[in-house]
């Protein structure tokens, strides 16, 4: 099967969107690292107990889900040409069950998967990674949402393997360039995935309105 979408493209259409709002993108995410590090050192006394631990990561993980809804609705608005919104992330809480559930079953799928040679955890991530994308955009459950992922990404494994080695060469450029550049380069990560998403999305949308 013909790839759906060109790296090139990917890539360069991403960075024209990223670079368009690149303060307010780099602000959002450089303000979630410094928050994360707030919380991980007023939660140190509270670490010496059982209890405290518990307490502690679950606020973590609480907070790292609302920043993760959030950021890729902020993505989203971006690549729709609107200054992303703060507001976003009160708006995006309320599917954090959703989100948490969806995500451990999609850990637990490509652990598994990892466990069996690799191949098959990297088969699996690549049909599956979409799912937060789909809560986001179109408010689906949790099976929905992996559902819907592993629909829009078939026959596709090989030119989303290739956009997944972009990503990782993305992320490593930035972090060799005096680690500043990793501030930037994950922004553009998460609007190559968004905007690939957006791309399989459509296209699919499209080829069952011609089945019907």
């Amino acid at each position: 099967m013909e790839p759906k979408f060109m790296i090139s493209e990917v890539f360069g259409t991403s960075w024209k969107h990223t670079k368009s709002q690149i303060w307010v993108l780099v602000g959002l995410f450089i303000g979630f690292s410094i928050l994360s590090m707030i919380v991980t050192l007023f939660s140190m006394p509270a670490q010496g107990s059982i209890v405290g631990r518990v307490i502690v990561q679950i606020v973590s993980l609480l907070i790292s889900c609302i920043f993760m809804l959030g950021y890729v609705k902020n993505i989203f608005q971006a690549l729709d040409g609107e200054e992303p919104q703060f507001s976003a992330y009160g708006q995006q809480s309320r599917k954090i069950i959703t989100y948490l559930i969806a995500n451990i079953l999609f850990s637990i799928a490509v652990c598994i998967g990892m466990v069996l040679l690799i191949i098959p955890g990297i088969y699996l991530y690549l049909r599956l990674q979409f799912f937060t994308a789909f809560i986001v955009e179109e408010d689906c459950g949790i099976i929905e949402s992996l559902q819907k992922s592993w629909n829009i990404t078939q026959g596709q494994t090989l030119p989303l393997f290739l956009l997944l080695l972009t990503m990782i060469g993305t992320a490593i450029v930035g972090c060799i360039l005096f680690f500043v550049g990793f501030f930037v380069a994950v922004p553009l990560i998460y609007m190559m995935q968004c905007y690939t998403f957006r791309k399989l999305n459509t296209i699919s949308t499209e080829e069952e309105v011609q089945q019907l």
